[in-house]
C-alpha cells in the first residue's frame, strides 16, 4: 500500500515528554515512554483495528498514525465519557474539536475516524503550502503537530511541538505510530 503523505518510519522523533509519560506514572520519557503508553492502549485499540486499517487505506495514510492519534487523544476511548473528553470540546476517539469542526458520526464510528483523518490530511497539505521546502515527512510531522495546536503554531521544524500539549505532540504520536506499525497497524 502506498501512503501518499509520507513514511512514518522515516520521521525523526524524540518521543513523549516527562509530563506526557506521567499520565501512566512512567519514570521514563522519550521514545520508550511513547511505546509504553501505546502498549497500555493496545488491548482497547484492537477492537478498532479493522476500522482504522480501512480508513487508512481509503485515505492513503498510514493506519499506524491513526492508531497513534487515537492513543494520544483518547487512550483508545478510555478517557471519554459518552464520547466526549471531560471539558466537553473534544469528541470521539480522535477528539474532533467542536469549536473548530462539526463532529459527525458516533464517537467510535468509521465516520468519525474518517472525518478526523481528513482533518489531519488537510493540515499536512497546509504544511506543504506553508513550508514548500520541507520534505514530505517533515510536512507529515508538521500536520500531526497542527492537528493538536493548529497550523499557525508551527513556526519551524526545530520548534515543531513548542506550542503543543506537553510540548511533545507530534514527537509522541510519531513514536507511538512506529510502535503500532510493529503491531500490524
Amino acid at each position: 500500500m502506498a501512503y501518499i503523505y509520507g513514511d512514518i518510519m522515516k520521521i525523526d522523533t524524540t518521543g513523549a515528554s516527562e509530563a506526557t509519560a506521567k499520565q501512566d506514572k512512567l519514570t521514563i520519557k522519550g521514545v520508550e515512554a511513547s511505546k509504553k503508553l501505546a502498549e497500555h492502549d493496545l488491548a482497547r485499540m484492537e477492537k478498532y483495528k479493522s476500522m482504522i486499517t480501512k480508513v487508512g487505506k481509503a485515505k492513503k495514510i498510514d493506519p499506524a498514525v491513526i492508531a497513534a492519534i487515537i492513543s494520544r487523544e483518547s487512550r483508545a476511548g478510555a478517557l471519554l465519557k459518552n464520547g466526549w473528553e471531560p471539558v466537553g470540546n473534544g469528541f470521539g476517539l480522535m477528539q474532533v474539536d467542536k469549536r473548530h469542526h462539526t463532529p459527525v458520526g458516533a464517537w467510535d464510528s468509521e465516520q468519525h475516524v474518517t472525518q478526523a483523518t481528513e482533518i489531519l490530511i488537510s493540515f499536512i497539505k497546509e504544511m506543504k503550502a506553508k513550508f514548500p521546502m520541507w520534505s514530505q515527512e517533515q510536512c507529515f510531522k508538521g500536520g500531526i503537530s497542527a492537528y493538536n495546536a493548529g497550523v499557525s503554531t508551527v513556526r519551524s521544524y526545530e520548534t515543531i511541538d513548542a506550542r503543543t500539549t506537553g510540548q511533545d505532540y507530534s514527537n509522541d504520536v510519531v513514536a507511538r505510530a512506529k510502535w503500532f506499525k510493529s503491531k500490524g497497524y
